[in-house]
């Protein structure tokens, strides 16, 4: 039997408990409701997943990976505001492509246990991000502000008031607000046309 079928049964498992996660939390959802909207037995979700856990880290290792390399490519720039321009823009583009997922990191601990899996661990990752917005010797007005940047676009990139936008207008506006709180130059950029929401 070739791998294909597997993978494919494992995605939409998946894409399926990252939808069940966003509608009852991870608490709330448990391997029979997956196996149910699935149309499989739970034998066949323990199968791929011995735990809820299992899947709750397997659902949030994407964004984690992306997370990981954006620091990395970050760290990587020579000149500060080099760094500042490359995360801002890289962690806009992440909170739109994974909408669902950061909702879940906003709001349920238990995907955001998940982040301690990744190479930077969960303190590593606020260090890393924050060092970058924030500055060497940051005093508390800049961890402040690079705190309140960051929250601000996961918060608002995964709130479900603004889930009727479309992602290149959201895209636009959370760089533009992340910038203008961070402190940098604004870009000349066209704003796409979007529609209001109902």
């Amino acid at each position: 039997m070739s791998a294909g079928p597997v993978e494919d049964t494992r995605t939409r498992l998946l894409t399926t408990a990252l939808r069940l996660f966003t509608e009852h939390g991870v608490e709330g959802t448990s391997l029979q409701m997956i196996a149910d909207a699935l149309g499989v037995t739970k034998a066949a979700v323990y199968y791929h997943f011995k735990a809820k856990d299992e899947i709750t880290e397997a659902v949030a290792a994407p964004g984690i990976r992306e997370l990981d390399l954006l620091l990395m490519e970050a760290a990587r720039q020579r000149r500060r505001g080099a760094q500042v321009d490359q995360l801002l823009d890289g962690f806009v583009d992440l909170v739109v492509r994974h909408r669902a997922l950061v909702a879940l990191f906003s709001s349920d601990p238990g995907i955001s246990r998940a982040i301690g899996k990744s190479i930077h661990g969960e303190e590593g990752f606020k260090d890393a991000l924050l060092g970058i917005l924030a500055g060497p010797d940051p005093d508390v007005t800049e961890r402040v502000a690079a705190m309140v940047t960051l929250t601000g676009i996961a918060m608002a990139g995964g709130s479900p008031d603004l889930a009727c936008v479309d992602d290149e207008t959201l895209r636009v506006a959370l760089i533009d607000v992340g910038r203008k709180l961070a402190g940098r130059p604004r870009r000349r950029a066209t704003h796409p046309a979007s529609r209001d929401c109902p």
